[in-house]
C-alpha cells in the first residue's frame, strides 16, 4: 500500500495518526481500550505516541 510520507521507523503523535485514520479522538481512544487500535507508547510524562510500524500494520489490516 502507498502511504503518505512517513518515516520507516519512529513515532507519530495523535494529530498525525488521526490524519491517516479518519476517526474522532474519542473513537480512537475507545478503540485502543477495546483492542481495535494499537496501544500508545509514553515517551514522557505528557507525551504519548504510536510506533509508525503499528500504524502501518493497522492501515494494512483496515484495507484488507
Amino acid at each position: 500500500m502507498d502511504y503518505p510520507p512517513l518515516p520507516q521507523t519512529g513515532y507519530l503523535r495523535l494529530p498525525d495518526v488521526l490524519r491517516l485514520i479518519p476517526v474522532s479522538k474519542s473513537t480512537w481512544w475507545a478503540g485502543i481500550k477495546d483492542g481495535r487500535y494499537p496501544k500508545p507508547v509514553k515517551l514522557a510524562a505528557r507525551v504519548t505516541a504510536w510506533r509508525v510500524e503499528d500504524i502501518r500494520d493497522l492501515i494494512d489490516n483496515l484495507s484488507a
